[in-house]
């Protein structure tokens, strides 16, 4: 196995992001649209935080009853993604091992982290899931 292998030959460099201003409903397009699950947020190009599948499903009634699309949609107009997003997310740099994001995603119990440029916290380069790592141990045996 590859002790030193950094996390930026296992992320995935072209990444969806949102705006900080976009609505909820876009972000949920999105994330059925391309089947992610974790959309970092940026203004502008920065950095500001990140959003989940479970950040929305905890605002939703849709997956428990049926015939509540129309709820769902009125919550997502009345609250904001600011609001809703994680701030100031915890972050892995570009050259940090595999090793060390494994040991991030199993102690914090984070699903993704956003990848940054070694020298700038807020420069978005990459994310990293833990399906990500799961491939790349699988690949070692």
């Amino acid at each position: 196995m590859k002790k030193r292998e950094p996390v930026r030959t296992i992320m995935t460099k072209n990444i969806h992001v949102v705006q900080v201003d976009d609505k909820l409903s876009h972000v949920q397009e999105m994330m059925r649209k391309f089947g992610v699950r974790h959309i970092p947020v940026v203004h502008k190009k920065q950095l500001v935080g990140i959003i989940s599948r479970t950040d929305l499903n905890r605002l939703t009634f849709g997956n428990l009853f049926e015939g509540q699309q129309d709820a769902d949609e009125a919550i997502l107009e009345m609250l904001t993604l600011n609001q809703v997003m994680s701030h100031k997310p915890r972050v892995v740099r570009v050259d940090d091992t595999i090793r060390k994001v494994a040991e991030i995603l199993a102690v914090e119990e984070f699903h993704a982290l956003p990848v940054v440029e070694t020298d700038d916290e807020t420069r978005l380069v990459g994310i990293v899931t833990t399906t990500d790592v799961i491939r790349y141990m699988l690949e070692q045996y």
